[in-house]
C-alpha cells in the first residue's frame, strides 16, 4: 500500500460515525416541539407555568411534592408533556386493565405487583439496572391524605440503583411547577430526606394542612 492510500484510509476512519454503544445517553425524551408547545399552552390556560431545566442525564428518580390534591396528577402529566420528558410512574397491576390499560401506559404508567418477592422498591431497582435510560417519578408522601413523615422508598430506590434524585415542586401559591437541581443520595436516608424536604414549603400545597411537616 502506498503512503497516499494509507492517508486516505486514515481520513475515512476519522470521519466514520461513532458506534451507537459509545454514544452518550441524555435525558429520555418524548413528543415533538408541537406537542410540547400545545401542552405548555394548556398549562397556561389554567394559569400555570414551568420553571427550571431538565438535567441531561439518562437515569434518575424524580420526586414530586407537595402531594395533597387530585389535581397534582393532571398537572404533573401536562408538565411532563410540556418539557418532553419520558418518565414512568408505577401503579398497582390491577389498575392496568381494559379499557384503560393502553391510556395509563401512554401516560407513563407501568404495572407492578406489590406482592411480588422483590417488592416495589426491588422491582424499581431492577428496572433501573436493566435500562440505560429511565426516569421514575415518585411522590414521597405516598398519599394525598395527611401524614407526618415522608416515606423513604424513593431514597431506597435511588440509592440502591445508584442514580440521583430530582426534586420537582407543584407550587399552588405561585401556580408554578418548578424543576430543581439534582441531589446525590448518600447512605444516610434520614439526613438526605431532611435536606430534600427543605426544598419544599407548606405554602406550596393546595391543602397546606395535609402536607407532611417532618422529613
Amino acid at each position: 500500500m502506498t503512503m497516499g492510500d494509507d492517508r486516505s484510509s486514515m481520513i475515512d476512519d476519522r470521519s466514520s460515525p461513532p458506534s451507537p454503544s459509545k454514544a452518550r445517553l441524555g435525558c429520555p425524551r418524548r413528543g415533538t416541539p408541537r406537542s410540547r408547545a400545545l401542552a405548555g399552552r394548556i398549562l397556561g390556560l389554567f394559569g400555570w407555568r414551568m420553571l427550571g431545566t431538565l438535567p441531561d442525564v439518562p437515569r434518575f428518580v424524580l420526586i414530586v411534592a407537595p402531594h395533597t390534591s387530585n389535581w397534582d396528577f393532571p398537572l404533573g402529566i401536562f408538565a411532563m408533556f410540556t418539557v418532553g420528558l419520558q418518565l414512568t410512574w408505577l401503579g398497582k397491576h390491577t389498575l392496568f386493565r381494559f379499557p384503560v390499560r393502553g391510556l395509563l401506559r401512554w401516560l407513563g404508567g407501568e404495572p407492578v405487583d406489590r406482592a411480588a418477592p422483590l417488592g416495589v422498591v426491588g422491582a424499581a431497582i431492577e428496572r433501573f439496572r436493566d435500562r440505560p435510560q429511565w426516569v421514575l417519578a415518585i411522590a414521597p408522601e405516598g398519599t394525598r391524605r395527611r401524614i407526618s413523615h415522608w416515606k423513604t422508598g424513593y431514597h431506597r430506590v435511588a440509592h440502591g440503583a445508584g442514580v440521583p434524585i430530582l426534586p420537582v415542586a407543584i407550587d399552588y401559591s405561585r401556580r408554578v411547577i418548578e424543576i430543581g437541581t439534582l441531589f446525590e443520595p448518600t447512605d444516610d436516608a434520614r439526613a438526605d430526606t431532611a435536606a430534600l424536604r427543605r426544598r419544599f414549603t407548606t405554602a406550596m400545597a393546595r391543602y397546606p394542612e395535609q402536607f407532611a411537616t417532618e422529613p
